[in-house]
């Protein structure tokens, strides 16, 4: 069976945040995942993590001005020296919280915007930030997401993201590759599954359509996490999905 990360941008949210790591450590996980840790100091998160046995899994690089709708940094034009800045601070974070994956958001792009230049720009972004991140043994990771969440997100298919990463040619620049956004945007989850996983340093899940638990909705989960058992994928499967009540009556699908 895999093993889960309970996103806490996402789940128990009926707790304050710093109170997230213990609901999900009373109820089994042994690692979390959220989008942004900045609003609070590394090592008050860490002593968090120590203090329940949780691992970190995951977090997002600074995306920008994100109340004001930005999604991301890497692919846009002019705005170079500001990614880099973001994922120095990312990577200062993972030193102190111990995650081996750090996300780093595409951004949008425009209709009518010049599609190779944002493209050129993103390839070379990702490629200096995965150089940056080698050091410390972290892995920088792409996730294409759907345009019906993200309007306008610059990355939205997987076979796109796979070709993005051998262009750079870094090889600890990989996938995140989010189930629910895959099966929204193309479908076919076990053929990509099976085609790509040995490119894939992170997994996520909810049920689609409604992105909440993921025995809700049209996708068969237990067949896919004995899928990812039979593939031999070691990495987490982060939970980012919006529970349908309570965070903890909403697990029965990972207690079975």
């Amino acid at each position: 069976m895999p093993k889960f990360a309970a996103n806490l941008s996402m789940m128990y949210t009926e707790h304050p945040f710093l109170e997230r790591f213990g609901a999900a450590a009373r109820d089994g996980f042994r690692g979390v995942e959220f989008l942004f840790p900045y609003a609070h100091d590394a090592r008050e998160l860490r002593a968090l993590l120590d203090a329940h046995g949780l691992a970190q899994a995951l977090f997002n690089a600074p995306p920008g001005d994100w109340e004001r709708g930005e999604r991301g940094l890497a692919s846009i034009p002019g705005r170079e020296e500001e990614f880099r800045r973001s994922v120095g601070t990312a990577l200062e974070y993972a030193r102190v919280l111990g995650n081996r994956c750090v996300h780093v958001m595409a951004g949008l792009i425009a209709p009518d915007a010049d599609r190779a230049r944002h493209r050129a720009v993103y390839v070379g972004n990702l490629a200096w930030a995965a150089r940056e991140a080698r050091p410390l043994g972290i892995t920088i990771v792409i996730e294409p997401i759907n345009t019906r969440d993200i309007p306008g997100f610059f990355l939205n298919r997987q076979d796109e993201a796979h070709a993005v990463c051998r262009e750079a040619a870094e090889p600890n620049l990989k996938v995140q590759m989010d189930l629910y956004h895959c099966q929204i945007v193309e479908g076919d989850l076990a053929v990509k599954l099976r085609r790509y996983v040995n490119d894939v340093a992170h997994i996520q899940i909810a049920g689609v359509p409604e992105r909440h638990e993921p025995d809700l909705g049209e996708v068969n989960y237990p067949y896919l996490f004995a899928l990812l058992d039979q593939l031999g994928y070691e990495g987490w499967v982060g939970c980012e999905y919006r529970p349908t009540a309570g965070t903890s009556e909403g697990l029965g699908w990972m207690k079975r």
